[in-house]
């Protein structure tokens, strides 16, 4: 403590102060994270206190409306929570210590909370570095291509913990299943966003990649820069280099340090390249790529994918009920080839047995013998997809561009019996290395809904903390007790919101050639 104004960052979450219902212990391996790269002062997914507090700033770690011992029921993002965070903000700057400079910074759930505040344009809010977060919750997690899925947000929901009531969004998911006013108040209003930002994104999240690229593409500010990793949001965030990097921002745009951190790339690229080595912080002017050349790969009713249209037209069907109700088509590449960007898939379905389809499309490498090859450090395969619910095929077409279908999600159009319609399958962008002798392998299944399980098990881990308030000052050394380790089912099991039942019966029917030019359109990036 001293007399001094400082700037402050803010780390907006219903995860507690510090020790709350998630912690990295409770992951496998902690996610790459090593325990001496974090001191177990900060909160779940946000800036450790023991390093910034001794670089000058204050760590705000505010309980959000709802949360722990705060007032109000707990909120999944959306205008209340952004206005919150607003006046939190503008209460902070107002404050005796402060330098009147706030920004903001953290991980997915803190990620998404930038997007939103600051879309609120806090006056006080000078910067923000959003690691990793979603812009649209209908679009990007809660019904992605229409298909409702509350299990990632019913796991979230069973950590909160609150005196009040908690909004159910689980139950909203399988009720509110097109685009109305309760989901577009959960679309961040990026257009408002004018302040400085360090955008960090992936690849590889299964929850926020999507989102978080088009959060920096989206948002008008002048001064922002993008850093694509190739390991995971946690590991990367607590990367010492990479607090560093973070600190040169903040120093510039809070304390007002010329450090010449403007002159740091505006993009720093990571392409995967998994059996080889990946590139990294490859730098870049923009994203996507302005050198991009669009390629269309036809499907053929041989199950591979071609640089022309077949003239005869054929179709290709799997069983929805089938162990593996899918079908292949796979490429071979004959040269070194890099696919970054965005995909998407143009082909003309039929149900035979049903009046709806739910479709699953995943892209990803294989090796010259045509087996996945799998990231070193997961073990498990790499690749990007794209889901859809037919009857919620109708594009946005303003929004819309060929690698990058937007779908309106007001209506639904149920099929007929033998009618074939066209349908656009966005594919989350991903960057990709192709040697000679590699394959892509593109499929198109009956959607799976998730497994419960899909959310890491939280509560399960034991963890040491000080007795005396959870907390302790640098340099002391705490009384010390166990915590956890006693994660048991939630009180009320028949209160979850499970997945539906999918819509898939019958067959799926595919049609390519003649007419049916069903394609996957890649973006091929040539050497600079």
């Amino acid at each position: 403590v001293d007399e001094e104004k400082h700037p402050a960052i803010m780390a907006w979450s219903p995860y507690g102060k510090e020790i709350g219902g998630q912690w990295l212990d409770d992951v496998p391996g902690r996610a790459g994270v090593p325990q001496a790269a974090t001191s177990g002062l900060e909160k779940f997914e946000a800036p450790d206190p023991a390093y910034w507090v001794a670089q000058g700033y204050v760590i705000i770690n505010p309980d959000s409306r709802g949360a722990y011992h705060s007032e109000g029921n707990l909120n999944y993002w959306g205008s209340q929570n952004s206005k919150d965070g607003y006046d939190t903000i503008e209460w902070a700057a107002k404050q005796p210590w402060s330098n009147g400079k706030i920004g903001m910074s953290g991980n997915s759930w803190l990620t998404v909370s930038q997007w939103f505040i600051a879309g609120e344009q806090p006056p006080h809010l000078a910067a923000i570095a959003p690691w990793e977060g979603f812009v649209d919750h209908f679009r990007e997690t809660a019904n992605r291509g229409g298909i409702p899925n509350p299990v990632f947000p019913e796991g979230i929901f069973e950590t909160f913990a609150s005196k009040n009531y908690i909004e159910d969004q689980p139950r909203m998911v399988v009720t509110h299943t097109l685009l109305d006013a309760y989901w577009q108040d959960k679309i961040a209003k990026l257009q408002n966003i004018h302040i400085p930002a360090y955008v960090v994104a992936s690849f590889t999240n299964p929850v926020h990649t999507h989102g978080t690229f088009a959060g920096f593409r989206q948002i008008p500010s002048k001064d922002k820069w993008l850093r694509v990793h190739n390991t995971n949001e946690w590991a990367d965030y607590y990367q010492p280099e990479h607090v560093e990097d973070l600190r040169k921002f903040f120093d510039h745009y809070l304390k007002g340090v010329a450090n010449d951190w403007e002159k740091t790339p505006r993009v720093r690229l990571s392409v995967l390249d998994p059996g080889h080595k990946d590139v990294v912080d490859r730098v870049e002017q923009e994203f996507p790529l302005a050198r991009t050349q669009y390629k269309k790969l036809y499907l053929t009713g041989q199950k591979t994918l071609a640089g022309a249209n077949e003239a005869q037209e054929q179709t290709i069907s799997y069983d929805t009920q089938a162990e593996q109700p899918a079908v292949n088509f796979v490429l071979n590449f004959d040269q070194d080839t890099e696919l970054t960007g965005y995909m998407n898939l143009h082909t003309y379905v039929e149900a035979d047995g049903s009046d709806d389809m739910e479709l699953q499309v995943t892209v990803q490498k294989l090796d010259k013998d045509g087996k996945v090859i799998t990231d070193p450090i997961t073990h498990m395969p790499v690749f990007s997809e794209g889901y859809l619910r037919v009857s919620q095929r109708a594009l946005d077409e303003e929004k819309s561009t060929p690698a990058e279908p937007v779908l309106k999600h007001t209506h639904e159009d149920l099929l007929k019996k033998g009618e074939i319609v066209p349908v656009d399958i966005g594919i989350w962008p991903m960057g990709m290395k192709y040697h000679a002798g590699e394959k892509l392998q593109l499929t198109i299944a009956a959607y799976q809904p998730p497994k419960a399980d899909s959310v890491p098990p939280f509560g399960i881990a034991k963890i040491v903390v000080p007795a005396e308030g959870y907390t302790f000052m640098p340099g002391e050394k705490p009384v010390m007790k166990t915590l956890g380790g006693n994660h048991t089912e939630i009180a009320h099991p028949e209160r979850t919101v499970k997945a539906p039942a999918t819509r898939n019966k019958g067959k799926h029917i595919i049609h390519v050639g003649g007419k049916y030019d069903s394609y996957l359109l890649v973006p091929v990036v040539p050497e600079k």
